[in-house]
């Protein structure tokens, strides 16, 4: 008998597979009864509660004939662990019933289940109970308190448990780091975090770590991501949790490069990526038409079978479709076995991005005849793709669709779509007419998008209208300075120019530059107007001498137009040549076999002197340039563009 015991005990603690763990049953059983000793039938209780299988556990249970506070204890632990709330407190009133005491063991027990299933009423009597058994003192015990008052809303009561306790360990000031970033009181957490380091000198798990992450949009962003920053360098590197965290900071902060270069330490740490971690850098390669990393990290997800996942394949179309990818953005989603409306709508974005706006309505159209109902995000990129591709008819129809059909509310989204359509199409009256009978107040990108429209088509009355409001609502966006200074511009308005620039001045209003990026050879690199920078900086401008001489050749004329300053034009044209674009665009060339495909990023709209020069560059080198900028795609291609010169 004590050789089986010795042979299947010691395996019941390594938790078997359920085929295992039964057969083993099935011995002990045979074996004089031994699974009905006391100690060996609480580890089959465990095992097959670690397996999963809550029904045997409790029929192991209910076989018991003597039940102590042991065996309770490992059955509402069972229930907990198995996210059965309601079944666990039911099992505590019965030991309440059986008049066996509670001890240490149970309360958090009980405490993680009135957490779990947000039942305040018996987490007070524990309370209750917790004072009266005179547990209050045990950490554990005021670490489920805390926890069980937060979940429940009642922060004030977690505090108090937290500040009234007589010791505590690391999980207890990660709970009350937890309580309050639950309840989206991230800089309390903060602050919270911070007495913990300085003041006790414990670290924060990876745990809080995670409920701290969106602690970075709070007003002292910059210090509590300098203060996150400093938590992730001091904590255990070989956690991936960790990792995710830190990398998602990056990324929902609009810093794809330190997201790229935390991935690329991740690995040389050794640290394999999960699925997390694919879903949070996926947009970062997306953001800086990272190809070669995002191919790269497609390649993984295959490898390690993290497919089929629907958060997984939707941020690789996303992320094809930002770089400029389409065809390999079609194939994830056509090898989808099931689709969800991001799905579709990321699909459908991808192809408005790029001009395609037939193609992108036909998909469109495929979606709602797939069964699945559009929702009010769908109809953002269905209108924008009617915006970019000049489809004014299409684009209203599917408005009075979404409103009419789908009753849904029209956002301000769709109404700044809507704006867009109808000012790019050279309606700018109707543009107007269609704001000022608008239900709800105009934000800044309704005005914005009036105001660009007024720029394109130089209506400058509309534009002074759009202008002015822009100014009283967002006095500090740059952009929409520059957007009137284009229009005085294009007019040859430059006393006006000048005093729009004095303005800006005066106010603090600085200009945002200009900034393209590049992937080469899994590094971002990022080029500003007139850069000499970069090492590669004297070939670069050489090169560029070289091209910009063949462009005359062509026939290239700068345009002027786009240099907002009261100079004379060959200053202006000599102003222009050292744009970002071209200066992204010479570095990829001098970089890379002939034919090779150049993706760049821009920050800003591209301008269109740099659009001019992209068409002939494409047909003087005989490459593809895709160039993607706050607006659209841009895929120029044997001196031709894909937006048709409508963007």
């Amino acid at each position: 008998m004590f050789l089986i015991e010795d042979l299947h005990i010691k395996i019941l603690d390594k938790c078997p597979d359920i085929k295992q763990l039964k057969t083993i049953h099935c011995k002990l059983i045979t074996a004089n009864n031994l699974a009905s000793a006391s100690h060996i039938a609480l580890k089959l209780m465990k095992a097959y509660s670690d397996c999963r299988q809550i029904t045997l556990t409790r029929q192991l249970f209910d076989q018991m004939p003597q039940k102590d506070v042991v065996f309770l204890n490992v059955m509402i632990r069972s229930y907990v662990n198995n996210k059965l709330y309601n079944q666990a407190l039911n099992m505590y009133k019965t030991m309440l019933r059986l008049n066996i005491i509670p001890d240490h063991f149970t309360i958090p027990q009980v405490l993680k289940a009135c957490s779990g299933s947000g039942c305040l009423r018996v987490g007070l009597q524990t309370h209750v109970a917790v004072f009266n058994k005179g547990l209050h003192s045990n950490v554990y015990v005021g670490n489920g308190l805390i926890t069980m008052y937060a979940k429940c809303d009642r922060l004030v009561d977690a505090r108090q448990v937290f500040d009234e306790m007589p010791s505590r360990d690391v999980v207890s000031w990660n709970s009350l780091v937890a309580a309050y970033a639950q309840n989206g009181m991230f800089c309390d957490a903060l602050e919270v975090c911070r007495t913990m380091v300085e003041g006790s000198g414990l670290k924060p798990d990876a745990g809080t770590m995670a409920s701290l992450s969106p602690a970075v949009t709070c007003s002292t962003k910059s210090e509590n991501l300098m203060f996150m920053k400093e938590m992730f360098m001091s904590h255990t590197r070989d956690s991936l949790v960790s990792w995710n965290v830190m990398i998602a900071v990056y990324v929902s902060n609009e810093m794809p490069a330190d997201a790229v270069n935390l991935y690329l330490q991740m690995e040389s740490c050794g640290v394999d990526p999960d699925s997390i971690t694919v879903a949070s850098m996926l947009p970062a390669c997306g953001d800086l038409s990272a190809l070669t990393l995002g191919r790269k990290i497609h390649e993984y997800v295959k490898r390690r079978r993290l497919v089929p996942n629907l958060t997984v394949e939707n941020a690789l179309i996303d992320m094809y479709a930002k770089c400029g990818s389409l065809n390999d953005a079609r194939k994830v989603f056509d090898e989808m076995p099931r689709r969800d409306v991001v799905s579709w709508t990321s699909m459908i974005s991808a192809y408005g991005m790029t001009g395609d706006g037939q193609t992108a309505l036909t998909v469109f159209a495929d979606m709602q005849q797939s069964g699945l109902t559009p929702d009010s995000i769908s109809f953002v990129p269905v209108l924008s793709a009617c915006s970019h591709a000049g489809l004014l008819d299409q684009g209203k129809r599917f408005f009075k669709q979404m409103t009419d059909e789908y009753k849904i509310v029209p956002r301000l989204e769709h109404l700044a779509c809507m704006v867009d359509l109808l000012g790019r199409s050279g309606r700018i009256n109707e543009a107007y007419e269609f704001i000022k009978n608008m239900k709800m107040e105009p934000n800044d990108r309704i005005w914005g998008a009036l105001l660009s429209a007024c720029k394109l088509h130089s209506n400058m009355d509309i534009g002074l209208i759009a202008a002015d409001r822009l100014f009283k609502s967002v006095p500090e966006q740059a952009g929409y300075y520059v957007l009137l200074s284009n229009i005085y511009a294009k007019a040859g308005r430059w006393k006006d120019v000048t005093a729009i620039r004095s303005m800006m001045k005066v106010k603090g209003v600085k200009k945002e530059p200009g900034v393209s990026n590049v992937e080469l050879n899994n590094q971002v690199h990022s080029f500003l107007a007139g850069d000499q920078s970069h090492p590669q900086s004297k070939q670069i401008y050489e090169e560029l001498d070289v091209i910009v001489g063949k462009m005359r050749e062509l026939g290239y004329v700068p345009e002027t137009d786009s240099a907002l300053h009261d100079i004379e034009d060959e200053d202006k044209g000599n102003h222009l040549a050292v744009h970002s674009e071209k200066l992204a665009i010479v570095f990829v060339i001098i970089n890379t076999e002939p034919f090779t495909p150049i993706r760049i990023t821009k920050n800003l709209r591209v301008c269109e002197d740099c659009h001019i020069a992209a068409k002939l560059i494409s047909k003087i080198v005989e490459r593809e340039i895709i160039l993607r900028d706050t607006n659209r795609f841009h895929h120029f291609k044997s001196g031709f563009c894909s937006c048709g010169d409508y963007w």
